[in-house]
C-alpha cells in the first residue's frame, strides 16, 4: 500500500462558450495542458477516470464516454473508468484515482472531468439539471408547480421569467435554503450578495474564470432576480470547459526530476440521505479533518461548492470556518477574501469563474494546487500551506445526494 498520494500536474482550459467544440476537443486540450505541467508523457499514464455527466443527454453518448474522447486524443489501451455523480463527478474521479494509488494497484493515474452545457435546445439543459435530483419526485414537484400556475394565472397576469423552467430548479433549492437561514439567523440579502461581488471581482484576477468583470453590493442585489432572495449574479452560469490532474505514488514521484508536487493529506466521499441529519457536509468534513489529522483552523485557503452565494455562506458554517448561523457576519467582515482570514475561492468559484458540470471539482483542484505552488500571481494567497476543496453534487432529500472533500498540504 502506498502511504502517500500526491498531485503530479494540473491542467484547466479557460471556462466558458464553446459552441464550435466538442467534448473530445475540450478533453484534448484539458489532457495536454496536465502533461505539460507534469512533465510527462501519454505512456506515463496507467489509469484514467473520466469524469462528464450531460454528453449522453445532449449527443446521445451515454456509454464509454471517457473511452471516446480520450483515445480521440491518443490515449488508449488503459482501463479507462467513467464517472457520473452530478457536480461532484471530477472530484469524485479524483478520490477514485487516490484509491487506486492508495491502494497499490498504480503508480500514476489520470483524472479528467469535461462538460458542454451550451446547447441550442434550452428544454435539454434543463433536463440535464433535473438529471441530478430523484427525476419521479422532482416532476411531480414541477406538474403541481404549473398546476398552481394555471390557477394564478386565471386571476392575475403572469410575466415571462414566472414561468417554470427559466433557471435550474436547484436555484430553488438554494433559495428556500436561504430564506430559511434568514427566518433562523437573520441573515440579509446583503450578506449573500457580499459573498457574490467577492467571486465576480476575484475572477478578474483569473484568467481561466468564465466571467472576469467586477461587480459591486449594489449592483448584485439589483441585477435580475431568479429566485428570491438570490439574483443572477448569485448564481453559477451555464458553461462549458474541462480540467485535469495526474495523481502518483511516492514512488513514482522520487523519479521525477522536475518536482512540484502537492500532497493529498485526505480523500474522502460521502453519500446523502433522504432523512438530511446529520448533514452531508458536517459528516464529510469531520471525516476529512479526522483523516488529516487537521482542524478548520489549519486550513489556510479553500474552494467551496458555491452554485449560489447561499451555498458558499452555508459552506462556511458546516466546514467549520465560523459557528452556525453566523455565515453571513462572517462574509461581511471580509474574512474570507483573498487576504482574510480563510480565503474562500479565490478562483472566483461557481458563480464566476464558472460551473460545467463535470469539471468543477477539479477546477477546484486546479486552483488549490495553483495557491499551494505559489503560482496565482495577483490572487495569490499569504503563504498558504494547507488546502480544502468541498464538491457536492446532485440533491437527495434536503441535501446534496453525493459529496468529495479534500485536503491538500503543499
Amino acid at each position: 500500500m502506498s502511504d502517500s498520494v500526491y498531485i503530479i500536474g494540473v491542467g484547466m482550459i479557460k471556462f466558458g462558450k464553446y459552441l464550435e467544440k466538442g467534448v473530445k476537443d475540450l478533453t484534448g486540450e484539458a489532457l495536454d495542458l496536465v502533461l505539460k505541467d507534469s512533465d510527462l508523457k501519454q505512456e506515463d499514464i496507467e489509469a484514467a477516470w473520466f469524469s462528464n455527466c450531460s454528453w449522453g443527454i445532449y449527443d446521445f453518448q451515454h456509454c464509454i464516454r471517457g473511452q471516446v474522447a480520450l483515445t480521440a486524443n491518443g490515449l488508449d489501451k488503459i482501463p479507462i473508468i467513467n464517472v457520473e455523480n452530478a457536480c461532484a463527478s471530477a472530484s469524485t474521479a479524483l478520490h477514485s484515482g487516490w484509491m487506486a494509488i492508495k491502494a497499490g494497484v498504480y503508480d500514476c493515474v489520470l483524472a479528467i472531468g469535461v462538460e458542454k452545457q451550451y446547447h441550442e435546445d434550452r428544454k435539454k439543459v434543463m433536463q440535464g439539471f433535473i438529471a441530478g435530483t430523484d427525476v419521479e419526485e422532482t416532476t411531480q414537484l414541477i406538474e403541481e408547480f404549473k398546476k398552481q400556475q394555471k390557477k394564478k394565472e386565471a386571476t392575475e397576469k403572469q410575466t415571462k421569467s414566472e414561468k417554470p423552467g427559466g433557471h435550474s430548479v436547484f436555484m430553488d433549492f438554494y433559495a428556500m435554503g436561504a430564506r430559511w437561514h434568514m427566518k433562523q439567523y437573520g441573515t440579509t440579502q446583503r450578506q449573500l450578495a457580499v459573498i457574490a461581488a467577492k467571486a465576480h471581482n476575484n475572477s478578474t484576477l483569473n484568467p481561466l474564470a468564465q466571467y472576469t468583470f467586477p461587480m459591486t453590493v449594489e449592483q448584485v442585489i439589483k441585477d435580475r432576480e431568479v429566485a428570491y432572495p438570490l439574483t443572477r449574479a448569485m448564481c453559477a452560469p451555464i458553461g462549458d470547459g474541462s480540467a485535469a490532474a495526474i495523481i502518483c505514488s511516492e514512488r513514482f514521484l522520487k523519479k521525477q526530476p522536475r518536482n512540484r508536487a502537492v500532497l493529498i493529506r485526505a480523500s474522502v466521499m460521502k453519500s446523502g440521505s433522504r432523512q438530511g441529519q446529520p448533514d452531508i457536509s458536517e459528516r464529510a468534513a469531520h471525516a476529512a479533518y479526522e483523516m488529516a489529522g487537521l482542524g478548520p483552523q489549519d486550513i489556510d485557503v479553500a474552494e467551496v461548492h458555491d452554485a449560489t452565494a447561499f451555498g458558499e455562506l452555508y459552506q462556511y458554517e458546516k466546514m467549520g470556518f465560523c459557528p452556525e448561523g453566523e455565515g453571513g457576519p462572517f462574509a461581511e467582515s471580509g474574512a474570507t477574501a483573498i487576504h482574510g482570514k480563510i480565503p474562500v475561492n479565490t478562483s472566483g468559484g461557481l458563480m464566476s469563474r464558472g460551473h460545467p458540470i463535470g469539471a468543477s471539482g477539479l477546477a477546484m483542484t486546479y486552483e488549490l494546487v495553483t495557491q499551494l505552488r505559489s503560482e496565482a500571481k495577483k490572487r495569490q494567497v499569504d503563504n498558504p500551506r494547507i488546502a480544502m476543496a468541498e464538491n457536492g453534487g446532485g440533491t437527495l432529500g434536503i441535501g446534496e445526494a453525493a459529496m468529495a472533500i479534500h485536503i491538500l498540504e503543499k
